[in-house]
């Protein structure tokens, strides 16, 4: 099986620059155009289906991968971006960033819960649990577009391969399944 982890494409609160994790915005123009060039590059790819997040971002994307693939894309909810930023809707990326630090190192430990924003543990297990009944789908070659957070996650919790440095919008990185073994195979725009 080939998987194909796929970030969507540059959306307004990519231009806006806000920690904002629950936020449901919409593609940019280049957002649109990293969606056609996500398409063109998996054309050749035999991709049978689209697994997308429900945000309206990773739909946008999905929607313009699946007009031009031909084929299906089913929303997955728990393909969404970890709301760590709930308490903090409209935190600016540069100001306070002590504060978003301080945020973050709280809610990596499992144990923490803080007010309008979801405790890492949840966000692990949902986004392993998905992964999980995707890739044991009977499909061979399976896109899933999704948000950095999901993707890094993947990285961390399932691959074990640690923290990704860099991951853009459009990015493509494709695993291969054998068993219950996965392996990077090709990673386009993202950096471990």
């Amino acid at each position: 099986m080939i998987i194909y982890l796929i970030r969507h494409g540059e959306s307004t609160s990519d231009v806006k620059k806000q920690y904002a994790g629950d936020y449901d915005d919409h593609l940019t123009e280049n957002g649109i155009a990293d969606a056609k060039k996500i398409a063109g590059k998996l054309l050749s790819k035999s991709i049978q289906i689209i697994f997308s997040s429900p945000k309206i971002r990773g739909r946008e994307t999905a929607d313009i991968v699946r007009k031009e693939l031909k084929c299906q894309a089913i929303i997955k909810e728990d393909l969404s971006e970890q709301d760590i930023y709930g308490a903090y809707t409209e935190l600016g990326k540069n100001q306070p960033e002590e504060e978003y630090r301080r945020l973050g190192e709280l809610l990596i430990n499992q144990d923490n819960v803080i007010e309008g924003s979801e405790t890492y543990s949840h966000f692990k297990n949902r986004i392993v649990g998905c992964f999980f009944e995707i890739v044991n789908s009977n499909y061979k070659y399976i896109a899933i577009i999704t948000h950095g957070g999901p993707i890094r996650c993947i990285f961390r919790e399932i691959l074990k391969l640690g923290e990704l440095k860099k991951i853009g919008n459009g990015s493509i990185i494709a695993l291969e399944k054998n068993d219950l073994n996965f392996k990077v195979v090709e990673m386009d725009d993202a950096v471990s």
